[in-house]
């Protein structure tokens, strides 16, 4: 039984979306984590898909895996990378699946006859929902999808408005993000869209305990003051969210202002002062890198939305932390480079990466991109559908294979050397049922993937249908391609390198979610690595010539 009653800090958003509540909430997170709080952040989403695993990337932006298979929104992908917490798909819950569950109990006869309704049986659900993810833990803190005045919010802010009267007032607060613009025409910052927001948020029962102010420049003590003032919130509860250069700067600028240790306060917490000293020497090698930069090339399908690649641009950030570099990332169009060819496009790159997708659309640009990397023995990444499409290069320029294809894009290929799972071969339903989650992959010792991991068996996470084909698995390995990683249960590759090339790998799993900023995912950084190595000589050949 705990001693200590766990505390909520709920967050709403208002004026406008995209102001980064996601990147608040983790910020908040991390600034309490490292009080040596014990914290965990859950997600409630308006939509009415059960979760994002079916949603156009152009649309949601990416989905994020969690460990037990969860596909859910991309902000948990943000709380797993500023705080130890390991999210899990109790984490992320939407409208439709609240609404799902509560349709099922109404069927199985549960509410015993009684008419269902949002207020209670909408409320409860989600309250319990929130409650099941609130186990053994010091902090919750709960963003709310959306923006204050959506209708399809207003039972996720009915919901956390109950849950203060039912921990007690001094267990809850509420942080309300808003937008601070400054009208250049006029000279000013208003602050009149954030008292419109928070007057929306008054109506339906919430007062915000908490202003954090979106904002791109400094806010004067009178302007704060006036805010305070015309939404009733406490004068030394009203802080700024400012553009900053890198997302990692964010709890080191929220602590400046004193957010963690007012929270503290107003919650009665005791806890230590914040060790923050990893968040400043990440921030210093993110700004002052010690080694240049590095230019990485990612050849993909949704290159103009960077939402849509989020976590393995963070993971490539991360590589460059790793190794005290700045990491450019050069993002071209897979179609781009079917038009104009891969020399054309990555010609100026020190490191080539093929990421993940769905669809015919680009891949044979992703197959050009594979065979440029690995004939200029350019370092190349490549990861879910960039393995899949190496395989496919190989087979075509040194087996031979003419026509090989994914059966995913081709059906009538005579050589389906990526083909439908075994366990895929009878699923219909799209949602929720490919192959997510963690799994195990067994490395095979003197292989460069044993060397960067260092471990015989590891565990990655995965969203997929199809695999490199076990049929042609003799032939790949004959012409020299090696298989580093596979599944022990079922046999699956897993990972692929080549025998000839300073640094060529792909992998099936997903490992861009296991990234921290203080904690680089190894493949990263040994991709970044290379890159550095690949850039060196190539400035030396460029000084001999010259």
């Amino acid at each position: 039984m705990r001693s200590k009653k766990t505390k909520y800090i709920f967050v709403t958003g208002g004026v406008v979306s995209s102001l980064g509540k996601g990147l608040a909430s983790a910020s908040i997170g991390a600034l309490l984590e490292n009080r040596g709080l014990n914290i965990t952040l859950i997600k409630l989403d308006p939509y009415i898909n059960v979760d994002p695993g079916t949603m156009s990337p152009f649309q949601h932006g990416e989905v994020y895996v969690t460990e037990d298979g969860g596909e859910t929104d991309m902000d948990l992908g943000h709380y797993e990378r500023f705080t130890n917490a390991r999210m899990s798909r109790l984490n992320n819950f939407t409208t439709g699946r609240i609404y799902h569950s509560v349709i099922m109990k109404e069927r199985r006869g549960e509410y015993l006859g009684k008419t269902v309704q949002v207020i209670p049986h909408i409320t409860d659900e989600i309250k319990a929902n929130i409650r099941q993810a609130s186990q053994d833990v010091d902090v919750v803190i709960v963003e709310v999808g959306g923006t204050v005045g959506d209708i399809e919010s207003l039972p996720f802010l009915e919901a956390i408005r109950q849950m203060r009267y039912d921990v007690g007032s001094q267990n809850a607060v509420y942080v309300h993000l808003t937008l601070l613009p400054y009208i250049s025409a006029a000279g000013e910052v208003k602050t009149k869209p954030t008292q419109h927001s928070v007057m929306k948020l008054r109506e339906i029962g919430i007062q915000p305990d908490f202003l954090l102010c979106r904002t791109d420049r400094e806010i004067s003590k009178e302007l704060k003051d006036k805010i305070a003032m015309f939404c009733n919130v406490d004068t030394g509860n009203v802080f700024t969210s400012p553009d900053v250069k890198s997302v990692y700067e964010l709890p080191l600028e929220l602590h400046r202002q004193g957010l963690d240790e007012r929270l503290a306060e107003v919650l009665n917490i005791w806890s230590r002062a914040p060790h923050l000293e990893r968040w400043e020497n990440i921030t210093r090698r993110i700004y002052q890198p010690a080694r240049g930069e590095v230019k990485v090339g990612i050849v993909g399908k949704y290159v103009d939305l960077k939402e849509s690649y989020k976590s393995l641009n963070e993971a490539l950030l991360h590589g460059g932390i790793a190794n005290d570099t700045r990491v450019q990332l050069v993002f071209v169009d897979s179609q781009d480079v079917e038009q104009q060819g891969a020399e054309k496009l990555l010609s100026g790159v020190d490191a080539v990466l093929v990421p993940g997708g769905f669809g015919v659309r680009g891949t044979e640009g992703k197959i050009a991109a594979v065979r440029y990397a690995r004939e200029k023995k350019l370092p190349f990444f490549g990861i879910c559908l960039g393995l899949q499409m190496a395989v496919v290069e190989f087979s075509r320029s040194v087996l031979g294979l003419q026509g090989a294809n994914s059966l995913e894009f081709d059906e009538h290929t005579p050589h389906p050397v990526v083909t439908l799972m075994e366990s895929q071969v009878k699923v219909q339903d799209k949602g929720g049922t490919m192959r997510l989650g963690s799994y195990a992959c067994a490395l095979q010792p003197g292989t460069l993937s044993h060397k960067l991991y260092g471990q015989d068996v590891i565990q990655e996470r995965h969203r997929h249908r199809y695999e490199v084909n076990n049929a042609y698995r003799g032939r790949l390995q004959e012409a020299g391609m090696l298989i580093s990683g596979h599944n022990p249960e079922l046999n699956l590759v897993e990972m692929i390198e080549l025998k000839d090339h300073p640094f060529f790998i792909g992998c099936q799993s997903h490992p861009e979610f296991k990234s921290k900023p203080f904690a680089p995912h190894p493949l990263f950084s040994g991709f970044i690595k290379a890159a550095l190595a690949q850039r060196d000589a190539t400035r030396g050949t460029q000084e001999k010539a010259s």
